[in-house]
């Protein structure tokens, strides 16, 4: 078992010590630290850095030397990654950032349409379903473009509208195969993600539809338990450990850990 997107103090998660002994101590082989980063330059994104500092284009040097220090001190392997938030729009940025920081993989996530973030109920509250459907429309389009952009190793929570209830179950088989299709053109790989599947909502990413259709296209699937904090990481190996079992699935690590962690 290996996780690989679990998050530090260098964005919105605990400190990198602690997720690291939570991890060995949950028998884990590997994890791996994607922290949040957002390079667009726009003004509302630029705030939301200041507010909630996703900045990890300016920390991640400093991060990458904690990792160093920690990779002397456990016996398991430590990532060093990135969650990027993806818009089609920053694609050159992205792609000059990544170029430039080097890191042992890097995750792609949809957080956003039409500068509304898709984990926000109310956005979506006073809308017609015509509106919704329109929403869910363009989150399917932009992981589609996400996936064919061939930026990332690993797409992240690939359903993740529906922790919303206003756009919950709006998604269709034909929004499924669209994306399954380009998964199986690309080098990404899509993560089962269990960051909600031990909440009330018991949402696991992607949904079982969306899985079958993946398998469907043969789309290899990573594993990330989207953990925030140290106690959360055990419980949600196992439960990934039994989800896997459960579906006859065989995980596979990204491309780019071809390598070992830390010899970019």
């Amino acid at each position: 078992m290996r996780d690989f997107h679990v998050h530090s103090n260098y964005s919105d998660g605990d400190f990198l010590r602690g997720m690291v002994r939570a991890a060995e101590s949950a028998g884990l082989e590997g994890v791996g630290f994607a922290d949040h980063c957002n390079v667009a330059s726009r003004e509302r994104h630029e705030s939301m850095r200041s507010v909630y500092g996703f900045n990890l284009d300016l920390t991640h040097e400093r991060r990458r030397q904690g990792i160093e220090r920690l990779r002397e001190d456990f016996e398991i392997d430590i990532y060093d990654a990135v969650e990027m938030d993806y818009d089609r729009r920053d694609e050159a940025a992205i792609d000059a950032f990544l170029s430039e920081a080097g890191f042992d993989y890097a995750t792609g996530s949809v957080h956003d349409v039409d500068g509304k973030n898709v984990q926000i109920a109310s956005h979506f509250r006073s809308m017609s379903d015509a509106e919704r459907d329109a929403v869910v429309d363009q989150y399917f389009d932009e992981l589609v473009a996400l996936v064919e952009s061939e930026l990332f190793d690993i797409a992240a929570h690939l359903d993740l509208l529906e922790r919303t209830g206003p756009l919950r179950g709006r998604a269709t088989e034909e929004h499924y195969h669209r994306v399954a299709q380009a998964l199986a053109d690309s080098r990404t790989i899509p993560e089962i993600n269990a960051g909600r599947a031990l909440t009330d909502a018991e949402i696991v990413h992607p949904s079982e539809t969306f899985l079958s259709v993946l398998r469907e296209h043969d789309v290899a699937v990573t594993l990330g338990t989207d953990s925030h904090h140290p106690s959360e990481i055990g419980e949600r190996a196992d439960f990934l450990t039994e989800f896997v079992e459960e579906f006859g699935l065989e995980p596979v690590k990204p491309e780019g850990l071809e390598r070992e962690p830390g010899t970019r």
